[in-house]
């Protein structure tokens, strides 16, 4: 009996103390104050009102609070600083962050060691960057209404949400609008960025040095760029929508061993998919409608594998200079061409001709544009005559030799095509952010 009482009274010692909750009153240092008289695992809890900061948490705490208790950091830095782990943040507003971009101010920065950080349901308003996951692992951002600024030119701008070396980082349900780029992931990986909501940016998510991380059913409307993948490896682009977006629906430049699957790119004014020195990705079950150039394929990429798409009244369908020959159907499945004038005499789904979509005076047009004055010439069109009349004189290019005759469709949300029509409105009416095009590609 002895010795069971004696383990009784140890285990009632090393019990956990259950966690305080404090209400915080707005005003001058009232936060900071809160966090520095709260015990790890306490609860503060904001009212309406205004909080200043810049403030740092340095301890697990959960911060809870309404839309109308406002964090503002005058200006002045990042308003809230992570430096410990499980640390919560829910509900209220973040505003007023310092605007040094080389600093990276935010709204919300979760730094090195602060783990497994929750930020959710805020409004991120008026901040350099929006939230900034510098560091910290297993970092969940959740839900979160994020406006970013629109002054300066766009370039000059911070990020919607900006992950640098933070694995296992889960970005989800989120709204983020204005800034410059919506997800910028940097140097991270093992993460999951899903089902967000990015518009009026200039790239909706951008990859630098990132890999296995999914990026999957996530909205792009209205930005100049949709889905930048850049010097990345194992990516997973999956049931993306890039809806009205200017230069590029979706670009993998220098990005290897990725999977591009049940992606839709619609309306963009140039270039649904771009393919810069990219190697041995999967790009399947899409659907590139309605740009300038379908695919636009370049720089010497091998060992793709092209098989199930739509290429849907683009332009051009496909824009590949090289002498290579380049075989898009995979196991005898190859894609679909709305201008394939094909027939299907037996039934099975695919075409009795192959596709091929650019010849020799193609080529001619692209690298020497000054020759499209030339394209209703006689001699231009002898030499596409003798190019159909006799196959061997084409040069290296591109061959569906297994085109389907049915188009793939991915269904758009009502409220996507509501965005979807107010930008291609404000485009109409040459209302566009700015954005020196040069810079698409920059770092």
């Amino acid at each position: 009996m002895r010795h069971l009482a004696v383990l009784l009274v140890g285990l009632m010692t090393a019990a956990p103390l259950v966690a305080a909750e404090h209400e915080v009153a707005p005003g001058q240092g009232s936060l900071a104050k809160a966090v520095a008289g709260a015990a790890p695992g306490d609860v503060l809890r904001l009212v309406d009102g205004v909080y200043r900061g810049p403030v740092t948490i340095d301890r697990p705490l959960t911060v809870v609070g309404p839309r109308g208790a406002i964090v503002d950091g005058g200006n002045k830095g990042s308003v809230l600083t992570l430096t410990a782990p499980d640390i919560t943040l829910s509900g209220f507003t973040v505003t007023g962050s310092g605007h040094v971009n080389q600093d990276l101010d935010a709204g919300v920065k979760i730094e090195q060691g602060a783990d497994r950080a929750e930020v959710k349901a805020l409004l991120v308003t008026g901040n350099m960057h929006g939230i900034d996951v510098h560091g910290g692992h297993d970092a969940r951002v959740l839900g979160n209404e994020i406006v970013g600024t629109q002054n300066p030119h766009m370039n000059e701008r911070g990020n919607g949400i900006y992950i640098w070396n933070s694995p296992g980082t889960l970005i989800e349900g989120n709204s983020i609008r204005y800034g410059r780029d919506g997800i910028f992931s940097n140097a991270s990986s093992n993460s999951i960025y899903r089902g967000n909501l990015m518009r009026d940016l200039r790239f909706a998510v951008h990859f630098m040095y990132t890999r296995n991380t999914e990026v999957s059913r996530n909205v792009s409307v209205g930005n100049h760029l949709g889905f930048a993948i850049m010097f990345s490896d194992r990516a997973k682009i999956l049931h993306n929508q890039s809806l009205g977006d200017r230069e590029h629906g979706l670009m993998l430049n220098y990005a290897n061993n990725a999977d591009v699957t049940g992606n839709l790119v619609r309306g963009g004014t140039k270039k649904c998919l771009f393919i810069y020195n990219a190697h041995k990705n999967l790009i399947w079950e899409n659907r590139f409608e309605g740009c300038g150039i379908g695919i636009h394929f370049t720089a010497g990429s091998e060992r793709n594998v092209l098989t199930a798409n739509t290429f849907m009244g683009n332009r051009e369908q496909v824009k590949y200079v090289g002498t290579r020959h380049m075989e898009w159907s995979h196991e005898g499945r190859g894609n679909f061409w709305s201008d394939h004038p094909a027939y299907d005499l037996n039934g099975d789904g695919i075409a009795d001709s192959f596709y091929r979509p650019n010849d020799l005076m193609d080529q001619i047009l692209w690298s020497q544009p000054a020759a499209a004055l030339l394209t209703g010439s006689p001699a231009v069109q002898l030499v596409r005559w003798s190019q159909q009349s006799f196959p061997a004189t084409l040069p290296g290019g591109v061959r569906d030799s297994a085109p389907l005759m049915r188009p793939l469709t991915i269904p758009v949300t009502a409220d996507a095509q509501s965005f979807e029509a107010e930008v291609q409105g404000r485009w109409a009416q040459g209302n566009i952010d700015d954005l020196d095009p040069a810079n698409l590609t920059s770092h």
